[in-house]
Formats: structure tokens, C-alpha cells, sequence
């Protein structure tokens, strides 16, 4: 299952890059027909809200479809988790409706 990372707006460590593939392979026993993952890391830079505002959205290539999931967080490592639990959610949702 190929993993793309890209980041908008500021640059990620190595920590953080090795935090989204352990999430990301965790994916994997929710589904496991997953094709693709593309991950987006960034920062918001505009807005009424005050201070770094981090996302992280979720693409997953399945059969099919693209599910998508993006969450928000004042921390970088809190949106890459919430997007994770975000997109198992969906994941169980579509395997839902597969049946």
C-alpha cells in the first residue's frame, strides 16, 4: 500500500513523518483492500483564528472511492491523531454501506 506524505506550510520532522506512517499502517486492519494513502500535513495561514493552526487530511484510494477526512488541532501530532480516528470512522461507514 504506497503512503504519500506532503506538507503545507512549514517543514515536518522526522518524528512527525515516522508518527503518520505508524498511524497510517494502522489503517490496515480496518480495511484491507486500501490502495492508496495520500497524507497532507500543514499549517493554515489564513483566517480569524489567532495563533498556528494545524491540519491533517486523509485520502484513501478503495475500491471504488476516495474516501476523504481532514482535522484541525492547535498542535501538529493532535491533528494527525484525530485525523486517524476521523478516517476509521469512514472506513467503517463505507464497509457499511458495502454490505
Amino acid at each position: 500500500m504506497p503512503l504519500n506524505i506532503k506538507t503545507t506550510n512549514f517543514d515536518l520532522r522526522e518524528d512527525l513523518k515516522a508518527l503518520v506512517r505508524e498511524k497510517m499502517n494502522g489503517l490496515e486492519k480496518f480495511f484491507n483492500n486500501i490502495q492508496q494513502i495520500d497524507v497532507e500535513v500543514g499549517k493554515t495561514t489564513k483566517g480569524q483564528q489567532k495563533g498556528n493552526i494545524f491540519f491533517c487530511e486523509i485520502n484513501l484510494s478503495v475500491p471504488k472511492k476516495l474516501i476523504r477526512y481532514r482535522h484541525d488541532a492547535r498542535d501538529v501530532s493532535v491533528a494527525i491523531t484525530g485525523a486517524k480516528k476521523g478516517i476509521q470512522i469512514e472506513i467503517k461507514k463505507y464497509k457499511e454501506k458495502s454490505k
